[in-house]
């Protein structure tokens, strides 16, 4: 576990000269903030954004040794381990001047994230790395955030950082002609009690070269006529700079003139020790929105940091229990490693979409090397619980193992490519306990080699595995042709051949058809003009329909004892799209996987989801929680899980649409509607013309993928499960093909699980950073306060936790199990007196 000394937050003096002019006491002090706002990846490569954080930062020093009161603030770790990498002789003058005072380290996160597109676990994982590498380098922790330029700021920030260390941040965007604020220093609330003291940047974050009389005038023209301190960034940026010589000259004359608040040279510590004396307003809730076409700039870049963010938090799970079951050995630093790389694409303008196309191609690679190291250390681990597992050989059955990720039960099913070591015919599974399932056969991805897919239903312990036998099944019969209605015992799903959509939509255990067919026959895809900017400027909602995808065919592609497929091929333009409605026997919700072969340009794609429910309540996934937003039709962000719910004639009812890998939509009223893709051109900011001959490169061309979920229930999404439901999608079952081989586990079992609070959902499970111990981390997804019993006989450990209402929570559990499992913040430091009297946030035994 780390700790570290608290940070002095060094003040500095003003530069000398005589008593202020009277009008200068009846405003400020204005605290003057030099820094340079580095974009590492936006108009250019991150090796120009390297080489640019090494020339600001000696720049700075250059400066720090002309000026004796000038400090210069640096807000992104990732930039500081550049320079350590790249240039050690700067990082040790940076570090010395760090030691003075004169340079502020603040923001405490890897770089300036997006705040919508990373998943709550991101934001985490960019605390904890970077905290960590401050205190080891320089003996502190950031204590101020610090997130400038990111397209809106998400409602869980204050809890976020309130558990990492940070007390106090500070933002520009949106700004005041976007959204309203108290005032622009203010204390913001999370929804679970956190808060931190605030500060909306005026004006700009950054400054021009020269005299700063108007960029000081314009931020002052923001902000009221008030003594309280205030606070003013400057120095040139975005492509890097810092305060030029011109700026700090300028601040020295300024202060000389009445027109102007006392002007401080100063860091964004002191402005917050000197704003906290002050009587200021609370505000709770999200601060959104800018720029709402950021949520679906560019739909690759935000399925792979999804994708990955999942696949290492998996990996992780599973490492941790191989650790244990299997002698595996900590592999700490290379997840490390990866996650950085996730960090450093969490970056802005490259998640929002809004960089140069060759940003994507580096950002590629570097995910791709995350998801290569988590599926090489899940395979590892994966492989080492299962060579533990007996299985006694048998003539003509084939063994496969299929390992749940999540602490909780999951019936689901899993598709293995296979080959014809059983033959050609139909195929049954049996489990441990001799239950026998049928297993359907699908079609290859290939046509060479008789190679099939197996989908087989599976029925999961929590966070553990069970073995299937798979046998010849000669015995099984024919099943009758369904057609284009989809039915199991739950729902019962009606395509429209006419419009491709669906007709109907019944919960059985309500009676509810969810379904408003009058609305269903408007465009289910559809195509939006769209001639905004990537970034979607000054749009509040994306309504200009010109057209829709009309369905070319629809046909059943599967109907067997396991689940019944039907394809529906539309196409608009130059543009197809196929989407697949599958039900499987016994699911609760119906899903549809998605291909789409883009090939327009200024059009936007949504998939609207009409239903029949009135007086709805719309609630939309955020990192680790959940908000409710008014239904206007407004463009907005979600993550994982969008939910409707309201009144019908047969009792309330609602409709959660669960998602991979998309971010934007609206609702409006019932009707809720998917943001699928734009094409905009890259890098496209307005004011700026498009080229008059139309010759760009445009966003989102050719084919992607994707799945989404339609889950229907009475009641409002809590007794669904909602969150559950679409963690289950984002992290999905692993099955392995064993071989024959002896050992020590048995063929089911389970290594975690959370007993008694549905609406608890444990997301991390792994290795302390400092060894001794394992990490296990949950949140409330409810709003509902919770006490979860956390089983963990992989450990051999059960905790009694207590979540209150909208709460992360973070459990250390120590590998002595005489020494009792203690609470930490988000660093896994030990919250106050934890250690001495764990009774107070959780009660342990061993077994």
């Amino acid at each position: 576990m780390i700790s570290a000394t608290p940070d002095p937050r060094p003040r500095t003096a003003s530069p000398a000269r005589p008593a202020p002019p009277i009008g200068q006491a009846t405003r400020g002090p204005l605290h003057m903030i030099g820094n340079a706002h580095i974009d590492a990846v936006w108009l250019w490569p991150w090796q120009e954004g390297l080489q640019e954080a090494r020339a600001t930062f000696r720049a700075a020093l250059d400066r720090i040794a002309e000026y004796p009161d000038f400090v210069f603030t640096c807000d992104s770790i990732g930039y500081l381990a550049w320079i350590e990498e790249h240039d050690p002789e700067l990082f040790d003058a940076l570090r010395e001047q760090v030691r003075a005072g004169r340079f502020e380290i603040v923001g405490g996160w890897w770089v300036e994230p997006d705040c919508n597109i990373p998943g709550g676990e991101g934001f985490v994982r960019h605390a904890l790395y970077s905290q960590r590498f401050l205190v080891d380098r320089f003996g502190r922790m950031a204590s101020v955030g610090c997130n400038v330029d990111p397209f809106g700021q998400n409602a869980v920030i204050p809890q976020l950082l309130s558990k990492s260390g940070m007390d106090t941040y500070a933002f520009m965007r949106p700004q005041p002609h976007e959204a309203e604020l108290p005032g622009p220093t203010f204390w913001w609330r999370a929804a679970d009690g956190s808060r931190v003291l605030t500060y909306r940047i005026p004006h700009e974050y950054c400054s021009p070269a020269g005299h700063l009389g108007t960029h000081v005038g314009k931020a002052l023209a923001q902000l009221p006529h008030t003594t309280e301190p205030l606070m003013c960034f400057y120095g040139v940026g975005n492509h890097g700079g810092g305060p030029t010589r011109a700026n700090i000259d300028s601040i020295v004359e300024l202060n000389g003139s009445d027109q102007f608040p006392r002007m401080i040279f100063s860091t964004a510590a002191a402005f917050f020790d000197d704003a906290a004396d002050g009587d200021l307003p609370e505000y709770t809730g999200e601060i959104q929105p800018h720029g709402v076409g950021c949520y679906s700039a560019h739909s690759g870049i935000k399925k792979l940091i999804r994708t990955t963010e999942h696949a290492l938090a998996a990996a992780e799970k599973w490492a941790a229990i191989a650790g244990e079951v299997a002698g595996m050995a900590p592999v700490t630093g290379e997840f490390e490693t990866a996650w950085r790389q996730v960090l450093f694409n969490h970056f802005h303008d490259t998640a929002a979409g809004t960089a140069l196309p060759s940003a994507y191609d580096d950002a590629r690679d570097q995910l791709g090397e995350a998801r290569s190291i988590a599926a090489r250390l899940q395979n590892r681990a994966i492989q080492g619980i299962s060579r533990q597992i007996a299985v006694a050989p048998e003539e003509g059955m084939a063994p496969l193992a299929v390992f749940n990720p999540h602490p909780w039960p999951v019936a689901t099913t899993v598709e293995v490519e296979f080959g014809a070591q059983l033959g050609r015919g139909a195929i049954v599974a049996v489990d441990d306990a001799d239950r026998r399932v049928p297993v359907q056969v699908a079609r290859s991805s290939t046509v060479c080699g008789g190679r099939r897919v197996l989908v087989v239903p599976v029925e999961l312990p929590p966070l553990g595995y069970r073995l299937y036998r798979l046998y010849a099944d000669p015995a099984s019969g024919p099943v009758a042709e369904r057609g284009t209605v989809l039915e199991n015992e739950h729902l019962r799903a009606e395509i429209d051949p006419e419009t491709g959509w669906l007709s109907s939509l019944v919960h059985k255990a309500s009676g509810v058809d969810l379904i408003d067919d009058e609305a269903a026959r408007a465009a289910h895809a559809a195509v939006l003009d769209d001639r905004t900017d990537t970034w979607g400027h000054s749009v509040v909602s994306y309504r200009d329909v010109i057209g829709r995808f009309t369905p070319t065919s629809v046909r059943v592609v599967e109907s067997g004892p396991v689940r019944h497929v039907v394809r529906v091929d539309s196409a608009y333009g130059s543009s197809t799209m196929r989407e697949d409605y599958v039900l499987v026997a016994g699911a609760r919700h119906l899903e549809v996987r998605v291909t789409v072969d883009w090939h327009e340009r200024l059009r936007m794609l949504k998939l609207r989801f009409p239903t029949a429910l009135t007086g709805v309540t719309a609630t939309h996934a955020i990192p680790y929680g959940h908000l409710e937003r008014v239904p206007d039709g407004h463009e907005t962000v979600s993550h994982t899980w969008v939910d409707v719910s309201g009144e019908t004639p047969a009792g309330p009812a609602g409709l959660s649409v669960l998602n991979d890998a998309k971010y934007g939509g609206d609702v409006s009223g019932g009707d809720l509607g998917v943001t699928v893709l734009r094409s905009p051109p890259y890098a496209w900011h307005t004011p700026e013309p498009l080229p008059e001959d139309g010759d760009f490169e445009a966003m989102d061309q050719g084919v992607q993928r994707f799945t989404y979920r339609l889950l229907p229930h009475d009641g409002d999404w809590r007794a669904a499960g909602t969150p559950r439901a679409a963690a289950e999608l984002d992290q999905r079952p692993v099955a392995l093909l064993e071989s024959f081989h002896d050992g020590p586990l048995p063929q089911h079992r389970s290594f975690a699980d959370v007993r008694d609070a549905g609406n608890v959902v444990i997301t991390v499970v792994k290795r302390a950073e400092d060894g001794g111990g394992h990490i296990v981390r949950g949140y409330e997804t409810d709003g509902a306060a919770a006490t979860a019993t956390v089983h963990l006989p992989f450990l051999r450990r059960t905790v009694i936790a207590e979540f209150d209402p909208h709460e992360i929570k973070t459990l250390f559990v120590p590998d002595d199990r005489a020494l009792p499992v203690v609470e930490t913040d988000l660093l896994e430091r030990p919250l106050s007196g934890s250690e001495d009297r764990p009774e107070d946030t959780t009660l342990d035994r061993t077994e």
